[in-house]
């Protein structure tokens, strides 16, 4: 990346982002999966309402999350720098700076991004921000609904956690 400039709206450094390295799962086996991915939230920074951009990076033995899928959302992803296994259903294959994936909304298939190499891996996430959108996580315990006052996690019989 190049470094920081003065630029005026719409354009923006992305490195004027703050990163995101905190993870809204419940519990702290869960959180644990995803320590060492950070995430800079350009289109939030840019005001964009109808989609989401994040530039994330993850350290090495980062997950980009727990293997999910989403009833609503779409999701695409470009690989920028370093090299990402994608785990699905299917199995795994490892993309590097120019590939890309994209998960259609409603699919049932499972799928993270882990890095196991020694060097970070930076990559664009993009998904559209559709209202009533769930996720369900095929190898754990847990389900989260989007809601108006931000993620509701459950376990799969939809009971709270505590």
């Amino acid at each position: 990346m190049s470094s920081p400039r003065t630029l005026k709206a719409p354009a923006l450094d992305p490195s004027t982002v703050t990163a995101r390295t905190s993870s809204a799962y419940p519990t702290e086996a869960f959180r644990r999966v995803v320590t060492g991915r950070s995430k800079r939230a350009l289109g939030d920074a840019l005001g964009l309402t109808t989609f989401g951009v994040n530039l994330t990076t993850l350290a090495s033995g980062a997950a980009s999350a727990l293997r999910h899928w989403h009833r609503r959302q779409d999701e695409f992803v470009f690989v920028l720098e370093g090299e990402l296994t994608l785990v699905t259903d299917e199995g795994e294959q490892v993309l590097g700076p120019g590939t890309c994936a994209g998960f259609p909304g409603g699919v049932p298939n499972g799928h993270h991004f882990v890095n196991r190499t020694s060097t970070p891996a930076t990559y664009l996430e993009i998904g559209d921000r559709l209202p009533g959108d769930a996720a369900e996580y095929p190898d754990d315990d847990l389900r989260v609904r989007a809601t108006s006052a931000g993620p509701k996690y459950s376990h799969k019989d939809d009971g709270p956690y505590e």
